[in-house]
């Protein structure tokens, strides 16, 4: 038997190309459709140049696989493997192979082990063995399923899971990089006692508890960014466990608690009034206009410094029978919670610093021209900080301590509970949350803040 060149064509001006298109799942990769080449300008040049040219498309198509499949640059697992053969697979079955002057399809049994055995006689062999070595294993696994009929997939590993994380749930976010990053850090802590290469379903609860305490034990994280991780770590299997359909498998991360004596009072400091002060004169004195509005409508609503940033002209309501914040999601800033959407009174000198950057933003979009943008949080936060540590050194004391501060100014007021978590944006939950109108949300935020502040 032989095989003819079936991409080969004698063209008008009497020279042979080698043509082929593209397959269309990666034609979007590589910005092509059709794949040309010289083979020469005679028969026996391009017999000649043939197996150079095949492998050279063959290397063009597998790159692409691999770039829009791969494209977190981490190892491509056996079930990628798969996954890209089982696809290539089909594509070769979509050829025409031609035998003896028969053209068959390319999933014929005939058909299909003379694709196999041209693709081996490229390979080197092994001086010893005899045997071919080397090869791409994307072609290798499809020519062997299309040969067999099919192969038994590879069992799902933490690899597997972390890739389809990153594809499922953080591709396209807002903050894609700083959630890749946490995610490849996670990975760093897994792998400490899991294989990267380790099968979701053969994870121990001994594994679990030596990533627990190494964070703990030997990189001395602190308890409450441990149990944050772990948290981290949870989802990411769990998440695993349901996409493959490991109905079996069991997350041993789940109810893994931080030991209680291991665990320090870690929260943010409230700012003292006489740091407070301090802190107020300072920026009021020497950072920027619309970076000292920023920090009086933090100090007097409790919201976070990103729900403060991201705002738009649109959300502020100065002239309200209550003037308030509406804090809803917006492209380039979500928000933490669903307690987080939220309508936040605007009292005293709050209301004051709302008004002036109003002004300030005329008819721009966002409020903040300079922070209403993705992460633009953490430039206010840093330029802010600046002016802060020139006050205190006390770490505990930063930007989010403004939000211990309300809450502890809410607390003396006697605020109940429940308006404190209207107010701060705090979700707990419960059936409550899902009832009662903005308006009247509104007007028992404003009375708590007023409470607060005193007015």
């Amino acid at each position: 038997m032989g095989l003819i060149l079936r991409y080969a064509r004698l063209t008008k001006a009497g020279t042979w190309q080698y043509r082929r298109r593209i397959p269309t799942s990666i034609r979007d990769v590589i910005n092509q459709g059709e794949f040309k080449r010289l083979l020469g300008a005679t028969r026996p040049e391009a017999m000649k140049a043939y197996p150079r040219i095949e492998v050279e498309f063959d290397a063009l198509v597998r790159e692409a696989m691999r770039r829009r499949d791969a494209d977190d640059g981490s190892p491509v697992s056996p079930l990628e493997v798969h996954r890209m053969a089982e696809r290539r697979a089909k594509e070769l079955a979509q050829e025409v192979v031609t035998i003896g002057g028969r053209s068959l399809p390319a999933s014929d049994p005939d058909a299909a082990r003379l694709l196999r055995e041209s693709y081996l006689s490229r390979l080197p062999i092994n001086p010893e063995t005899g045997d071919p070595v080397g090869g791409d294993a994307v072609e290798g696994r499809a020519l062997g399923i299309l040969v067999s009929g099919g192969l038994s997939r590879p069992a799902a590993t933490l690899a597997d899971a972390k890739r389809l994380y990153l594809k499922e749930k953080i591709k396209g976010d807002i903050n894609e990089r700083q959630k890749t990053q946490r995610l490849d850090r996670v990975m760093t802590y897994l792998t400490h006692a899991i294989e990267a290469d380790r099968r979701l379903d053969r994870l121990t609860r001994e594994d679990a508890r030596e990533i627990r305490d190494h964070m703990l034990r030997d990189l001395n994280i602190k308890p409450a960014t441990v149990g944050r991780y772990m948290n981290d770590i949870r989802a990411l299997i769990a998440f695993g466990i349901t996409e493959f359909g490991l109905r079996d498998a069991l997350n041993p991360f789940l109810r893994l608690s931080i030991r209680v004596e291991t665990v320090a009072r870690e929260e943010r400091d409230p700012i003292p009034a006489k740091t407070l002060k301090a802190i107020r004169a300072r920026i009021s004195a020497h950072a920027s206009a619309d970076l000292w509005q920023i920090w009086r409508i933090l100090e007097g609503t409790g919201c976070r410094l990103g729900e403060v940033t991201g705002l738009l002209v649109s959300d502020v309501h100065v002239d309200a029978t209550i003037p308030y914040l509406d804090l809803v999601h917006h492209p380039h800033r979500r928000l933490k919670t669903a307690g987080s959407v939220r309508r936040v009174p605007l009292v005293a000198d709050a209301l004051n610093a709302a008004k002036e950057a109003l002004t300030a933003a005329g008819n721009g979009l966002v409020l903040f021209s300079r922070y209403g943008r993705v992460r633009g949080a953490d430039g206010a936060s840093a330029a802010l900080m600046r002016h802060v540590r020139v006050v205190t050194d006390n770490e505990r004391i930063v930007i989010h301590s403004l939000r211990h501060t309300m809450k502890d100014r809410l607390i003396r007021a006697r605020v109940s509970d429940a308006d404190q978590d209207l107010v701060l944006g705090h979700s707990r939950g419960g059936m409550g949350e899902r009832y009662g109108g903005p308006d009247a949300r509104l007007e028992v935020a404003h009375a708590a803040v007023k409470a607060a502040l005193g007015e």
